[in-house]
């Protein structure tokens, strides 16, 4: 049966599930979960979207086959469980910034082991001893490729439902191949990371059931939304909006005192305007109100600079968007759905 509803997916628990719904709702997209035990919500910014939550693995799959138009997942888990069928997954966005982590390869300390290089000679002396090197992952598929692709060889994966960490230590496994995030957990279970064992990084990304986007305009419209939201937050996070008056000749003559300074060229330059100033200052020379966008790193380097050019009343303002004509991954997807 054809639906003509939209389904965002988030993930229902854990770090991703808190991060995605902080994420939302600084975008200005903030979802509304009347009770926290239902697996149902929605975001009154977009009236036609249903939010459902599931487990990230789920997530992948729902919208590999179209009973969800877009999920918020981990990059680990969409790359694990990439359907080996036809392509009907598109990641619309690959940096959403949060729930970073990455899988690698952790040894027992003792082990003699101190890079991924070292694992084919562990390999071969352990298949002289009769057995396989084994690691124990949930993710098999990143980690049997990564392994390949270094030559390791015989090896066997040991799949391991709880913890992966105490593996080692119960002999069911001679390394891991895990999520890392700040490492705390591999040091407390005696474990630490190969040099060169990072199989891939990754943080949360927004995707989308790639038929639906080619043959429904209204699931179009949702990914434009959507994406307009997220990078005009992600470009205005971090950035400030400062504006100040000044005394000067002329609109292009004050520019030309900005160019000269290091912080001040704006995003496509300054807006300069004329100010109304008062009879009895309106005498003593123009006034004009300046006004540039400069990132955090830059901000009071740029409050210095425009003080040292005769910038007076300066007001400094966070901010929450910056658009531009057209999001700039809204094109990339156009383009990959030619």
């Amino acid at each position: 049966m054809e639906r003509n509803d939209i389904r965002l997916a988030l993930p229902s628990k854990g770090i991703l599930q808190e991060g995605a719904i902080e994420f939302l709702e600084a975008c200005g997209l903030r979802v509304f979960r009347p009770n926290p035990r239902q697996y149902a919500a929605t975001i009154p910014a977009l009236p036609g979207v249903a939010v459902m939550f599931q487990r990230p693995g789920d997530i992948v799959t729902s919208v590999q086959g179209g009973s969800v138009e877009f999920g918020i997942t981990g990059l680990d888990v969409l790359t694990e469980k990439a359907d080996d069928g036809p392509d009907t997954t598109l990641i619309i966005h690959d940096a959403l910034g949060f729930g970073p982590c990455s899988l690698n390869l952790a040894v027992p300390e003792e082990a003699g082991a101190q890079s991924v290089d070292d694992l084919a000679g562990w390999a071969t002396d352990l298949a002289a001893a009769g057995q396989p090197l084994r690691i124990a992952t949930k993710f098999p598929r990143l980690t049997a490729g990564f392994l390949d692709s270094h030559g390791v060889a015989p090896y066997r994966l040991v799949s391991v439902e709880g913890t992966l960490e105490i593996a080692p230590a119960m002999g069911n496994a001679d390394l891991i191949c895990d999520l890392v995030s700040s490492g705390v957990t591999l040091r407390d279970n005696h474990l630490r990371p190969l040099a060169g064992g990072v199989v891939l990084r990754s943080q949360a990304c927004l995707i989308a059931h790639r038929p639906a986007l080619r043959v429904r305009p209204d699931v179009l419209a949702t990914a434009r939304h959507l994406l307009e939201y997220i990078e005009a937050h992600q470009r205005g996070s971090g950035s400030f909006f400062i504006t100040a008056n000044m005394r000067g000749d002329s609109a292009e003559a004050i520019a030309q005192r900005m160019f000269d300074q290091t912080s001040l060229g704006g995003l496509q330059g300054p807006t300069i305007a004329p100010v109304v100033a008062r009879e009895h200052l309106r005498a003593e020379a123009n006034w004009y109100a300046v006004n540039v966008v400069v990132r955090r790193e830059r901000l009071f380097e740029a409050v210095g600079e425009l003080r040292a050019i005769g910038g007076s009343g300066v007001v400094v303002v966070p901010c929450a968007y910056i658009f531009e004509e057209e999001p700039e991954r809204y094109r990339a997807m156009l383009a990959a759905l030619q």
